[in-house]
């Protein structure tokens, strides 16, 4: 199972970069393998602003479609429309390739909330 160090993580399975007032966000390798083959990925909330928590898209699995959460209040600012033409890439990297928004955020106190590696493991059970 893949959950590198540098992230941060949440209770529902998303991950999170972040690089000054901007987070990158997507789902974690345990998530990915959890719903199977990816076939699509939707995001209708760019440009919008949402608060932590707020469902910003939902991502559509061979077996199932599961809501995405935001992790940290902001606006979203970038969808990865490369998973448009290729939403694969989230099941071959969820970490790179795979990512799924750019958020400008708004309230930076949120990510003392966010998981590190080590409790995400924990809660997983990895």
């Amino acid at each position: 199972m893949n959950i590198p160090a540098d992230l941060k993580y949440t209770k529902d399975h998303e991950w999170v970069k972040i690089d000054g007032d901007t987070a990158i966000v997507g789902i974690t390798d345990f998530a990915q393998k959890e719903l199977g083959d990816i076939v699509y990925v939707e995001v209708e909330t760019l440009d919008q602003v949402l608060t932590k928590d707020e469902v910003f898209g939902t991502v559509e699995a061979v077996k199932t479609v599961s809501d995405l959460f935001l992790p940290l209040s902001g606006e979203i600012i970038e969808f990865n429309d490369g998973l448009e033409t290729s939403p694969e890439k989230v099941n071959a990297d969820p970490y790179g390739e795979g990512w799924m928004v750019k958020v400008r955020i708004s309230d930076a106190s949120e990510q003392s909330q966010l998981l590190t590696s080590e409790q995400y493991k924990e809660l997983i059970g990895a």
